[in-house]
């Protein structure tokens, strides 16, 4: 008897550290890690304090590291899950999507709870997040709530049963859990999505994100599924330039990180979308 419980002990905690090291590559895979740490010398990883700009104002993203004062140390699974399905926070407040809920609504419970496992087994960080500074119109979150009644909808990813297993993984990646679209995709004058313009670039601030749509002179329609694979792997461009600006964190924390199978998937992914030419 003794000997079975020691085995049990034993396999639950081998299955915690499975299931904490699955939840570091989805956080890896979810871009967590340059989202959620601050833009300066020093800053504590995924501690929050990262000022994003936007035509509505500067938003900061929280901590999420597992202090229960500061970061998500208090938050039940469901907590942690409605905040990515829902866009809704523990208190039941609306999020603005500066979190790209949006994107992340697809994806899966078990993901969504492996990521939890692995913040949660992080050191915990006391560091509270500045105050957005946001135009006076989205001074509450009931402007956020209004923005996802017009635009939001929370939907998991359904796998397209006429694709393969390898064009079903890029795509959840793609659309959700790496929410390539929230950067590569250009937006309405209330911030939601052009649909019809899927990934074909944008414009975020002062910097223009390019076209990844298989266009042949506007997006990566020359781009081999070897020459994307290598490019999200260290971010060198098929000439032999590297990539610059805010893709070269989406490099070195994310996509660098995936497996070569899922860069790969990725790039089926987007070789087979409708080649579009830049808004």
């Amino acid at each position: 008897m003794l000997g079975a419980a020691l085995f049990v002990a034993a396999s639950s905690v081998s299955g915690q550290e499975d299931r904490v090291e699955q939840g570091r590559y989805m956080t890896h895979a979810g871009g967590c890690i340059s989202c959620h740490t601050a833009d300066s010398e020093g800053a504590v990883p995924l501690a929050g304090g990262r000022a994003m700009e936007t035509p509505f104002g500067t938003f900061y993203s929280p901590n999420i590291t597992p202090d229960r004062e500061t970061g998500i140390g208090g938050w039940t699974d469901d907590e942690f899950v409605n905040a990515f399905w829902e866009g809704v926070s523990p208190d039941g407040e609306h999020y603005f999507p500066s979190f790209p809920y949006t994107s992340y609504t697809g994806a899966s419970r078990e993901d969504l709870l492996a990521i939890k496992a692995y913040l949660d087994s992080l050191e915990p960080v006391r560091q509270q997040a500045p105050d957005h500074d946001l135009a006076w119109y989205m001074g509450t979150r009931l402007a956020a709530g209004g923005w996802k009644a017009l635009n939001f909808e929370s939907k998991r990813f359904e796998p397209d049963p006429s694709k393969d297993a390898q064009w079903n993984r890029g795509a959840y990646l793609v659309r959700h859990l790496g929410h390539c679209g929230e950067c590569h995709t250009a937006r309405g004058s209330t911030g939601a999505f052009q649909d019809d313009v899927e990934l074909a670039g944008a414009v975020l601030g002062d910097e223009k994100v390019p076209n990844i749509t298989p266009h042949r002179t506007d997006g990566i329609g020359r781009w081999s599924a070897s020459d994307i694979e290598y490019f999200l792997d260290i971010g060198m461009l098929p000439d032999g330039d590297f990539t610059g600006s805010s893709m070269v964190a989406v490099i070195e924390d994310n996509t660098s990180k995936l497996t070569r199978e899922d860069r790969l998937a990725i790039a089926a992914y987007l070789r087979s979308l409708p080649a579009l030419e830049t808004p």
